[in-house]
């Protein structure tokens, strides 16, 4: 597990009460789908990552695995800003904050509340179809390294194949956005 700085975990935990306070029935899973699509939606718009986290190709698409470890259990990461709730089976994410903007900038609002808007309304199982269609960068992800049979016979559930969000970008745009990525990591 990465470790993480106090306004990573502060930007963090507030991107996910922003969503759970506008996102009724929040399950684990679609809760991970929409972070995905914010991360995609910002690099694709701004060359600027979102939050910065390292997403990996497993069965059920992109999942940021520090981020499902710590909301498989009691929140440690995200402690303070979520709870878990079980409910026939499946995991429910309630905010226990209050939404705090400091680390946002308005471009960080724009792909939230965009993504919200896209994306809010569709079920878990939905929004796993979106990242699984042909030409995502899930899907070239898995076909590149030889996954998606495996995932769809049920011989592995996950991998450590992480996704790279540049390879969609050329030019001063990827540049950018590796500069940016590397600047989350290091700051």
């Amino acid at each position: 597990m990465r470790t993480y700085s106090e306004s990573e975990k502060s930007k963090l935990g507030n991107a996910i009460v922003y969503i759970a306070q506008r996102v009724p029935d929040l399950s684990k899973t679609k809760l991970l789908k929409l972070l995905y699509f914010m991360e995609e939606y910002s690099v694709r718009r701004f060359q600027t990552p979102f939050l910065g986290l390292t997403y990996e190709a497993w069965q059920a698409g992109p999942v940021p695995k520090d981020i499902f470890i710590d909301l498989s259990e009691t929140p440690v990461l995200l402690q303070g800003y979520v709870s878990r709730i079980q409910e026939d089976n499946k995991t429910y994410i309630k905010a226990e904050s209050d939404f705090c903007d400091d680390e946002f900038s308005d471009n960080d609002i724009v792909v939230m509340d965009y993504v919200i808007s896209k994306y809010g309304k569709k079920t878990a199982k939905e929004l796993v179809r979106e990242t699984h269609q042909s030409g995502t960068l899930w899907y070239r992800t898995a076909e590149r390294h030889g996954l998606l049979d495996k995932f769809d016979s049920g011989q592995l559930n996950n991998s450590d194949i992480p996704l790279d969000f540049g390879e969609d970008l050329s030019g001063c745009g990827k540049e950018f956005y590796e500069d940016q990525l590397e600047f989350f990591h290091h700051a």
